[in-house]
C-alpha cells in the first residue's frame, strides 16, 4: 500500500467536507468552505497518481472552481454515468453541474490571472425544497433518482431524468438526517440521522421498510456527518456512529431480516464515514496453484473522529490496515476509484490523502458479469442489475387494464406449469443463445426446478411465466414470452409452452405472428425418439398441429422453408405420410408445404388468414434467398392446380466501391449530446445453424441490446436512430431505445458506407448506388441513385461521404470533387471542387464579417476544407485586371450560395448571403443588389398569382433582408435603395 498527501489539493486551509472520484478515474471533486461562500472544486487525478505529472508544469492540477453555493458545501457526488456532479450545501440547495462543451479556459472570478478554469462546469439545475442545510446527496443505480437529505429531518427524492421534478419526500426521522446510501440493485434507500436511528425505505412505494435503533441507543454527542454505505453485493449495510459496550463501532446490518449481530470495532471515537469498495473480490490465486473455490468478499473503509482510517475485508476478522493520526481533525468523506484499488480521504483540517492498494493486498476483483450473476443469484432476475429501470419504477400496478392482464398471465402460467411441464431434460439440445440476459438452458432448468415467484407490495403472489420451448433465431422479440397457449385437458403428450416461431427466411421483420390456434388447438411436441409418426385425427376431427420443439437432432425451422435436405428426414412435418429420404423435388415439397400450411401458420409478417371451416390457410410471401443454401421455394395458397415456383435470380452487379471487412467486434460513439455508444459483437452464439450477432447500445447510461441473424458489417447512428447493415445485405433501423423502426431493408449489393443524421439514414452500396430514407415519415428520399454519373474515370472512388441534418447526401470523390444529390431537383449537383480555379482566385477576405465566426462545422465547409484556401492565390493575382478578379469572386460566391441552398444548410446560407451582399455593396453592383432585395422582400400586397415563398431553409427572407440592409447602408451610393426597402419593411411590420 502507498500513501500520499497531495498538498496542492486544498481550499486555502478551509475545511474540505466531501470528496468524490469521477467514474472514469480522471478527475475528482471536493466540496467545502470557501472564502465567504461554499466552494466546489474539480481536480485532475493524473498528478495524484503519477509523480512525473505532478512535477510537469503543463499538466494542470485544478480543472475548475465553482463558487455558486452561498454557504458551505457538505457533499459532492458524481452521477454513475459521469455526466453530472451534484452538490449540497448549507444554503439549503442542491446544485447539479454539467460540463459545458466547446468553451475555452476562463479565469476564476476575483482571482489573479494564474488561477484558470481548464474545464467549464455549468450549474444546469438548482433543486430547491429543503428548509435546512443539505447534508448528503446520493444518485440511485442507473441514475434514475437523486436523493438529498437535510437537517430539516427529511429526505427528498428527485427525478434525475427530469430535473427539477420531485418524486417524493420521505418523512419519519425526528433528528437531523446526515447520511444516505442506495442499495446496489435500487430496491432500497437507507438514511441515518441524529435521532439515533437508521431507516430503510422501499423504492417501490417509498414507505419505511425497517427502523433500526438498538445499536445507536447509547450514542452520545453528534458527528458532523453520518455517511453510511451499502456493500456492492447488497447483502450488508454498514452504519456510522454506533455503540457497543460503550465503545464506538460501525454497525453491520444484514439485509436478511435487518439483523444487527456484527460490527467493526476498534476506533477510539465516533465513526463519521463508511465507504464500501465498488468491487467484489475473490482470493488471488498463487501462480501455478489450482484455483480453489473461494467465497467472494467485499472491502470497506471506515473513517472516524479519532483522525484514523481502517480498511476491512469481510473475509478477515481483523482490519487489513489501520492508519492512525492521518489528519489533524476528523475524517469527513471517503471515495474509492471504480477500479477498487485507489481511495481518497478528506478531513475537516482541509487536507486530502490518497491510498493506493495492490491486487495482492485486496484480491482479484470480479468482472461485471460475475457481479451480475451474484446479484441474479441473490435477488432473482427481476431485480438484478441487468434488468431495466423500467421494471423497478413500474412495480406498482397503476391501471386496471395492466392488473387484469397480469392476472390472466398468472392464471395461464399456473395452467401451464402443471405436471405436464416436466419435459425430459435430456431431449433438449444445449443452446448457447441468450434471451433477456439469460440463457434458454437456464430458463428451462429454472422452470423445471420451481416456479419463479415474486410478491407485490400488498403481499400477493405473482408467478412469472417462462418460455421453455426451443427457439429459432429469427429475432428475439419480447413478444416471444407473451403467447402461452393453454392445453385442452386430457392431452397425453407433454406440453411445451409455444413461443412464436419465426423464420429468418421471411423478408420483413415486422410483427412476430405466432401460431394461431384454431377452434381447439392441440399444440404438441413430438415424442423424444426423433421419429415423426403421422398424427391421428382428433375426436372432434381437427388435425392436430405439429410443433417443432424439442426433438434433439432437429434444427428448428428447417422444415418450414422447404429446403429439404438429407439431414431433415427426421423432421416431424408430414401430415399424411413420412418425409421422403431422398432430396425432395420442388413440386413434391410444394405440396408438402401446402399441407403443412393447412395446419400451421408461421411467418414474421402478419399472415393473411383465410378461415375456411376449421382450416387456417396463409399466403406465404416470397422469401429472400439465404446465401449458403438454395433459394427457398414458397408455398402458394392451397389450391387444386400445382403452382409455379420462382427462384429470384442472383443480382449481377459490378462492385465499384470497397466494402468494410467484417470484424469480430467493434464499438463507436454515434452521438455526443446525448452521449450514445454502440457496441457490435459478431457471432456471439450459434443457434440452429445460424450465427447470431449482438448489438449493444448505451445512451446516457441506459443500455439496451438486440440480436441479429447475420454478422454486422457497418453501423451508424444519430441521437434519434441507429442503423446497421449486415453481411446478408440486410439493413436494420432502430430507435434510440432499441425499437425496430423499419422492416429489414434488402440492399442490392453489400453496404460500402452507412450514415445516420437526425431521423435520416443513408446507404452507399458497393454497386455504387445511393439511397436515403426518412425514417420518421417512412419514405425514401433518394432511391437507388447510381453514382456512375459522377464517378468519371476508372480510378475515381469515393473518399468521403456524409449526410446532413436535413437528410441531404453528400459524396466526396478522390478527384477532389464533391457532389450532393438534390431530391427536389432529382439530380447530382457539384458543391465543391478542390481544383476549381474560382475557389483559389476568389478574393472576398475584405467582405468577411468581423463579428461572425466562420461556419466551420457545416456540410459545405466540411466538404470544401475548412479554410477553403480562399484568397490563397488572390495575392498572386494582383496583376490580374480588376474586372476579371471581380467576376471570379462573384462567380465563386454565387456558387457557394447555390451549394448551401442545395445542401439545405441554413447557417452557411446566411453566412455566405451576408458576404455576397457585402461584396456587391463594395463592388457597386446595383442591379444584382436590387434583385437580391426584391427576392428577399417578396410581394408587399397579397395576390393569388405570386409563387413567392416567405422562407428559405427555415430562415425568414424578410429577417434576412433586415440583416442585409445595414450592410447596404454602409455605402452612400445605395442610400436610395436602402431607404426604399427600409420603408417597405416598416410598412409590412405595421400592417
Amino acid at each position: 500500500m502507498k500513501l500520499l498527501k497531495p498538498s496542492w489539493v486544498s481550499h486555502n486551509g478551509k475545511p474540505i467536507f466531501s470528496v468524490d472520484i469521477h467514474p472514469d478515474g480522471t478527475k475528482f471533486a471536493t466540496g467545502g468552505q470557501g472564502e465567504d461562500s461554499g466552494k466546489v472544486m474539480i481536480w485532475n487525478m493524473a498528478p495524484v497518481l503519477r509523480e512525473e505529472d505532478e512535477k510537469n508544469e503543463n499538466i494542470s492540477k485544478m480543472l475548475c472552481q465553482m463558487d455558486n453555493h452561498l454557504a458551505c458545501v457538505n457533499c459532492v457526488r458524481w452521477s454513475n454515468n459521469g455526466l453530472y456532479l451534484a452538490s449540497g450545501g448549507d444554503d439549503k440547495l442542491v446544485m447539479v453541474w454539467k460540463r459545458a462543451a466547446f468553451i475555452g479556459p476562463s479565469t476564476v472570478f476575483g482571482s489573479s490571472s494564474k488561477l484558470a478554469n481548464v474545464e467549464q462546469w455549468r450549474c444546469v439545475t438548482i433543486l430547491r425544497n429543503h428548509t435546512g442545510d443539505v447534508m448528503d446527496v446520493a444518485w440511485s443505480p442507473r441514475d434514475v433518482w437523486l436523493a438529498s437529505c437535510s437537517v430539516d429531518n427529511t429526505i427528498v427524492i428527485w427525478n434525475a431524468r427530469k430535473f427539477p421534478e420531485m418524486i417524493t419526500t420521505l418523512r419519519g426521522h425526528t433528528g437531523l438526517v446526515k447520511g444516505l446510501t442506495w442499495d446496489p440493485v435500487g430496491k432500497y434507500i437507507a438514511s441515518q440521522a441524529d435521532d439515533h436511528s437508521l431507516k430503510v425505505w422501499r423504492t417501490v412505494d417509498w414507505q419505511m421498510d425497517a427502523n433500526i435503533t438498538k445499536p445507536f441507543s447509547e450514542c452520545g454527542g453528534t458527528t458532523h456527518v453520518l455517511r453510511l454505505s451499502w456493500s456492492p453485493d447488497g447483502q450488508y449495510l454498514v452504519s456510522a456512529h454506533a455503540m457497543n459496550n460503550s465503545g464506538p463501532t460501525a454497525q453491520i446490518v444484514e439485509r436478511d431480516g435487518w439483523k444487527t449481530n456484527m460490527d467493526f470495532v476498534g476506533h477510539r471515537k465516533a465513526v463519521t464515514v463508511v465507504k464500501f469498495n465498488p468491487k467484489i473480490f475473490k482470493k488471488k490465486q498463487k501462480n501455478g496453484s489450482s484455483p480453489k473455490p473461494s467465497c467472494p468478499y467485499c472491502c470497506c473503509a471506515v473513517g472516524s473522529k479519532d483522525r484514523s482510517l481502517s480498511v476491512w475485508l469481510t473475509s478477515l476478522k481483523r482490519p487489513l490496515v489501520v492508519i492512525h493520526d492521518l489528519f489533524d481533525k476528523s475524517i469527513m468523506d471517503i471515495s474509492w476509484t471504480l477500479t477498487g484499488l485507489g481511495m481518497l480521504v478528506c478531513s475537516m483540517d482541509g487536507t486530502v490523502a490518497y491510498l493506493d492498494f495492490s491486487l495482492d493486498e485486496l484480491g482479484d476483483p470480479l468482472n461485471e458479469e460475475e457481479k451480475n450473476s451474484i446479484h441474479q443469484n441473490i435477488y432473482g432476475k427481476s431485480l438484478a442489475i441487468t434488468s431495466t429501470e423500467a421494471q423497478l419504477s413500474t412495480t406498482i400496478i397503476e391501471n386496471p387494464e395492466i392488473l387484469k392482464y397480469q392476472q390472466e398471465r398468472q392464471n395461464s402460467a399456473q395452467a401451464n406449469s402443471g405436471p405436464g411441464a416436466a419435459a425430459p431434460e435430456s431431449s433438449a439440445p444445449k443452446l448457447n443463445s441468450v434471451m433477456n440476459g439469460e440463457s434458454l438452458e437456464d430458463i428451462r432448468k429454472n422452470l423445471l426446478k420451481k416456479q419463479v415467484e415474486t410478491r407485490t407490495a400488498d403481499g400477493r403472489r405473482r408467478i412469472t411465466p417462462l418460455c421453455i420451448a426451443q427457439l429459432d433465431t429469427g429475432d428475439f422479440s419480447p413478444a416471444l414470452f407473451n403467447s402461452v397457449p393453454i392445453l385442452p385437458s386430457g392431452s397425453s403428450m407433454s406440453s411445451q409452452l409455444t413461443p412464436q416461431l419465426s423464420s429468418d427466411s421471411s423478408p420483413g421483420q415486422a410483427s412476430s405472428m405466432g401460431l394461431k390456434p384454431t377452434h381447439d388447438p392441440m399444440l404438441t411436441s413430438p415424442p423424444p425418439n426423433n421419429t415423426a409418426k403421422p398424427m391421428e385425427d382428433n375426436n372432434d376431427g381437427v388435425k392436430s398441429s405439429l410443433l417443432l420443439t424439442s426433438a434433439s437432432k432437429i434444427e428448428p425451422m428447417k422444415a418450414l422453408d422447404s429446403r429439404f435436405t438429407e439431414r431433415s428426414k427426421a423432421t416431424p412435418v408430414t401430415v399424411q405420410k413420412e418425409a421422403k429420404t431422398k432430396e425432395e423435388t420442388s413440386s413434391d415439397s410444394e405440396d408438402k408445404m401446402a399441407a403443412i400450411n393447412k395446419n400451421l401458420t408461421f411467418g414474421k409478417r402478419k399472415p393473411e388468414l383465410l378461415l375456411d371451416g376449421r382450416e387456417v390457410l396463409e399466403k406465404r410471401k416470397k422469401g429472400r434467398p439465404r446465401k449458403d443454401k438454395m433459394a427457398a421455394s414458397m408455398a402458394q395458397p392451397f389450391t387444386q392446380e400445382p403452382s409455379r415456383v420462382v427462384a429470384p435470380p442472383a443480382p449481377v452487379a459490378v462492385l465499384k466501391l470497397p466494402t468494410p471487412s467484417t470484424q469480430k467486434a467493434f464499438s463507436l460513439q454515434v452521438s455526443m449530446e446525448p452521449s450514445v455508444f454502440l457496441e457490435v459483437e459478431n457471432e456471439v452464439s450459434m443457434v440452429a445453424g445460424s450465427k447470431l450477432s449482438q448489438l449493444r447500445c448505451s445512451r446516457d447510461g441506459r443500455d439496451w441490446n438486440t440480436l441479429l441473424p447475420s454478422s454486422v458489417v457497418v453501423a451508424a447512428g444519430s441521437s434519434d436512430i441507429l442503423a446497421v447493415a449486415c453481411e446478408d445485405r440486410m439493413l436494420s433501423v432502430f430507435s434510440s431505445c432499441g425499437r425496430r423502426l423499419l422492416p429489414a431493408i434488402q440492399l442490392g449489393t453489400p453496404a460500402s458506407a452507412l450514415h445516420c443524421s437526425a431521423h435520416y439514414v443513408m446507404v452507399l452500396t458497393a454497386g455504387a448506388t445511393l439511397s436515403v430514407w426518412d425514417v420518421q415519415k417512412q419514405k425514401a428520399l433518394v432511391k437507388n441513385e447510381s453514382l456512375l454519373t459522377v464517378l468519371s474515370g476508372a480510378d475515381t472512388t469515393v473518399s468521403q461521404s456524409l449526410l446532413t441534418q436535413q437528410g441531404v447526401p453528400v459524396i466526396g470523390l478522390s478527384n477532389g470533387k464533391s457532389y450532393c444529390f438534390s431530391s427536389s431537383l432529382e439530380t447530382w449537383t457539384l458543391i465543391a471542387d478542390k481544383s476549381d480555379s474560382l475557389v483559389q482566385c476568389a478574393d472576398f477576405r475584405s467582405c468577411l464579417p468581423s463579428h461572425d465566426t466562420p461556419v466551420s462545422s457545416g456540410p459545405l465547409a466540411v466538404m470544401q476544407g475548412r479554410n477553403l484556401n480562399a484568397g490563397r492565390l488572390a495575392s498572386r493575382l494582383s496583376s490580374t485586371p480588376h474586372h476579371l478578379q471581380q467576376s471570379m469572386t462573384l462567380a465563386f460566391l454565387e456558387n457557394q450560395l447555390a451549394s448551401a441552398l442545395t445542401l439545405q444548410s441554413a447557417q452557411e446560407y446566411r453566412y455566405w448571403l451576408l458576404i455576397y451582399a457585402r461584396f456587391l455593396v463594395n463592388e457597386g453592383s446595383e442591379y444584382r443588389l436590387r434583385e437580391l432585395c426584391k427576392e428577399l422582400l417578396g410581394p408587399v400586397h397579397k395576390s393569388a398569382a405570386t409563387s413567392w415563398e416567405p422562407t428559405t431553409l427555415g430562415l425568414r427572407k424578410r429577417e434576412l433582408l433586415r440583416e442585409v440592409l445595414p450592410v447596404i447602408g454602409e455605402n452612400l451610393r445605395f442610400q436610395r435603395l436602402f431607404t426604399e426597402y427600409q420603408d417597405q419593411l416598416e410598412l409590412l411590420r405595421n400592417k
